[in-house]
């Protein structure tokens, strides 16, 4: 399947020697491989990136391969782990094997032993973003602040309860939207989406509520409008923030009671859908300049989640941009397998204030410009970021709340979350400085040990 489609592979030896040997001859067979020389290097690296198999030598300085194996079974129970030792017997392999390695191999190893295992390992077993959880969907992460963030999405999406997301422009409101869906007991029905800031305030409740024939000019047939169509399953309303208050009246009556009024009927339709909503905007400011209404804000945030702008998830980068260009290099049949070194610094470094959407629309310009290298080279990808921004000034507004939330993210991860001292060192009292992490939808508690963005 074209080097198992681009599997990462994950080497843990204490010898270098060996290490390079793999590493050379499974990238010659189109994988990727990354290296750790060590078991605790690699649960650090675990931490951070899934592959799709572990390949591990037994003894090793500290932590052995075959307790570096019952760690990664606790918290990755469908990786595959592959052993390598100079020290086999068939006893060790008849354990190793009955508690879940996949394979036991012996050194010297014959690069055409390791290479069979490793392609069944990768053939019977779901690839990372898989294991990663159904919740997961198309969403391409090496984060664990993302990690943390779908697993509760995972976790909710089994529930019926409306969510309210919030992130940035470009950050991947609806991915996310679509798969609580998916994960959800309505990934049958239907995923409707509707962008509440792109339909003119003139059609937006017909379009939603629907409407009867001769509710208006030019309503010759009846229509039953977008919430009705998701009926079985969920509706997604972007950019929520921008409904006009009197249609924010009309959905809290949907929500309330489970039924919509078309535009010009005289009776209410029963109707089964599950709200997710979505918006850039400050909600609390929203609320408290009287544009979005308080009542309409509690109903839709019975589960919030803040996705996380790029610039907060930069070990992403590389993944993503790797994923776009695997997509687009064949859209555009161009030979391209990968980005230089230096390219994919570059990558890593810009600023990327329209977040995963811009850095899709910069790896697309460079596959466009391409020639037959098979690889994206700095140049190229100087031009597509450049090319790529907004060249306006940044909202005196946005730029504010921007940096509010970046300073305060930056205390609680400095404070491990302790919110008390966060106030000390932002010299605010208690009471203000918790209103501050509520206007960011910033929780405290994510920051501590383990838990919390990297």
């Amino acid at each position: 399947m074209g080097a198992m489609d681009r599997a990462t592979l994950l080497i843990v030896d204490d010898d270098p020697a060996l290490r390079r040997t793999l590493q050379l001859r499974l990238r010659e067979e189109g994988f990727r491989v990354l290296e750790a020389d060590s078991a605790e290097r690699a649960l650090a690296l675990l931490a951070v990136e899934l592959p799709d198999l572990l390949i591990t030598d037994v003894r090793m300085g500290g932590m052995d391969g075959l307790a570096l194996f019952d760690e990664v079974r606790r918290s990755h129970p469908l990786l595959p782990v592959v052993i390598v030792t100079a020290h086999g017997s068939i006893p060790d392999a008849v354990e190793v094997t009955r508690k879940g390695v996949f394979a036991y191999l012996t050194k010297p190893v014959e690069a055409a032993e390791l290479l069979a295992q490793v392609r069944r390992a990768l053939a019977v077993a779901p690839p990372a973003a898989q294991r990663a959880g159904p919740a997961r969907g198309q969403i391409v992460t090496r984060s664990a602040a993302m990690r943390a963030l779908l697993d509760e999405a995972e976790q909710v999406a089994a529930t019926d309860a409306a969510v309210l997301i919030h992130g940035e422009t470009g950050t991947g409101k609806e991915l996310l939207a679509q798969a609580i869906h998916d994960a959800s007991a309505r990934r049958d029905g239907p995923f409707v989406a509707v962008n509440c800031g792109a339909i003119p305030e003139a059609l937006l409740e017909s379009e939603l509520f629907g409407h009867v024939r001769g509710a208006f000019t030019g309503a010759q047939r009846d229509h039953p409008g977008l919430i009705r169509s998701a009926a079985g399953g969920t509706l997604f309303l972007d950019e929520v923030g921008d409904m006009p208050l009197a249609l924010q009246v009309k959905l809290l009556r949907v929500l309330q009671e489970r039924q919509v009024r078309p535009v010009g009927g005289t009776r209410a339709l029963p109707v089964d859908v599950r709200i997710v909503a979505a918006t850039h905007r400050d909600l609390d400011a929203a609320r408290r300049d009287g544009s979005f209404r308080d009542d309409l804000y509690w109903r839709l945030a019975v589960v919030v989640f803040t996705l996380p702008p790029l610039r907060e998830r930069r070990e992403d980068i590389p993944a993503l941009a790797q994923h776009f260009l695997a997509a687009l290099a064949g859209k555009y049949r161009k030979p391209l397998r990968g980005f230089a070194p230096d390219a994919m610094a570059l990558l890593a470094r810009a600023p990327w204030p329209g977040n995963v959407r811009q850095l899709f629309n910069a790896v697309e310009k460079c596959v466009a410009l391409a020639g037959d290298a098979d690889s994206v080279g700095a140049a190229l990808v100087e031009r597509a970021v450049e090319r790529s921004g907004d060249d306006g000034v940044e909202p005196f507004d946005e730029a504010r709340r921007r940096f509010e939330r970046d300073y305060l993210v930056q205390l609680l991860r400095l404070t491990g979350g302790n919110a008390a001292l966060a106030a000390r060192l932002a010299q605010r009292n208690r009471t203000d400085f918790y209103a501050l992490l509520a206007r960011h939808h910033l929780e405290p508690g994510a920051f501590r040990a383990g838990s919390g963005p990297q």
